[in-house]
């Protein structure tokens, strides 16, 4: 497979307001035709990227390129981006065909070609049909979109999205996520999104860049960023995550990792992880709710190979086609596990009181070291 090259760079990249820092030697790499989501709690620094690269603002130190070219004392006119903002900015005393053709005729674009590439881009955002309507009279999904067109019309090399689906419902912002994937998919325009939203990242995006106080924790696909976090914060961040605490007692390398024999709460067993410890560090034990098997509690649960914590159900919590187990160990603490319906099960299976035996498959686990875990 080719590899992108890559379109937009951040190199080093630091910014302070009024002495705080935004953004703490930042390197970002972004991929030609890939949408890429930087995702972060509020105050991560997120925005100040996006802005960086939109022209907004200047890094103190540092340097952004984009298409190999450097950027830092562009203004916003003069780049290949546009930002579609999370207020979508429109002009109220303009119909939608005006509001996307206005930077056009900015540019002195001849009249024929303006009309040529407005109805170009409503067509893509499926808008065509209310082009002479104004702003107030489109609901919230419409004037976003609008939006877009008025972004896509000037055919930047890259779109910025700055937190542009939090003003809609569930319903539609669902719904334009995937409109809009499509629509990166069918321009070849890539695409950077910014969002608190876990779903809303990994729902759109070929890559994830995880922020937390103005640093990158990590960048990969969804997948990896889910299933394989590179620390405390960034499995917090990106869904539940259940922790147990374990020693270390040998680590061997193995094909694709180590296999560590730990000692937890529930005796020792084995663990797989990527990285090497050595006997006596402590860790920690990462395993999503789903990634938890629950049964019922008796003494052929226990074996030498996996751990066995011993608990029972405090509540359950139906969501369609899962429903979540709070499950109290021995040791006082709460552990989530979700549950598939069985398709011949008339109802929950487990109930409030059920004595469980709360386990997992080898390899399911992530083994991080024991840090601090830093807050949200």
């Amino acid at each position: 497979m080719e590899q992108q090259k890559t379109l937009v760079e951040l190199r080093g990249v630091s910014k302070s307001f009024d002495g705080d820092i935004a953004l703490d030697n930042v390197d970002i790499s972004i991929r030609d035709k890939e949408f890429l989501t930087i995702l972060g709690p509020s105050g991560c620094g997120k925005t100040t990227i996006l802005r960086l690269i939109g022209g907004f603002e200047t890094p103190d130190s540092g340097s952004v390129r984009i298409g190999g070219q450097a950027v830092n004392d562009l203004p916003p006119e003069k780049r290949a981006v546009n930002t579609v903002f999370q207020s979508y900015a429109l002009f109220p005393h303009m119909n939608v065909f005006d509001n996307v053709a206005f930077g056009l005729k900015m540019q002195k674009i001849p009249a024929d070609e303006i009309r040529a590439r407005v109805e170009e881009a409503l067509e893509l955002v499926e808008m065509a049909r209310f082009a002479r309507r104004r702003p107030q009279e489109l609901s919230g999904g419409q004037q976003q979109r609008v939006a877009i067109a008025r972004a896509l019309v000037n055919k930047p090399l890259v779109l910025l999205l700055d937190e542009s689906f939090s003003a809609l419902d569930r319903r539609l912002r669902k719904q334009m996520q995937m409109d809009i994937k499509h629509l990166q998919r069918e321009t070849g325009i890539t695409f950077v999104l910014v969002t608190h939203d876990q779903e809303e990242a990994f729902t759109m995006s070929d890559r994830v860049v995880v922020m937390n106080h103005g640093q990158v924790e990590q960048v990969g696909s969804p997948r990896e960023v889910y299933e394989e976090p590179e620390n405390l914060f960034v499995a917090r961040f990106v869904g539940e995550t259940n922790f147990f605490d374990a020693v270390v007692e040998s680590c061997v390398p193995v094909s694709g990792g180590y296999r560590i024999r730990a000692a937890m709460e529930g005796g020792s067993c084995f663990l797989l992880g990527n990285r090497e410890f050595s006997a006596g560090d402590d860790v920690r034990v990462l395993l999503r709710p789903e990634d938890l098997q629950l049964e019922a509690y008796s003494d052929h649960c226990f074996t030498d190979e996996r751990p066995v914590f011993r608990g029972h159900v405090m509540e359950t919590v139906y969501k369609g086609t899962t429903y979540d187990v709070v499950v109290e160990l021995e040791n006082g603490r709460n552990v989530l596990a979700t549950e598939f319906f069985n398709e011949d099960a008339e109802s929950v299976a487990f109930r409030p009181g059920d004595e469980l035996a709360v386990s997992w498959i080898e390899g399911w686990e992530v083994v991080l070291p024991h840090e601090k875990q830093s807050e949200l």
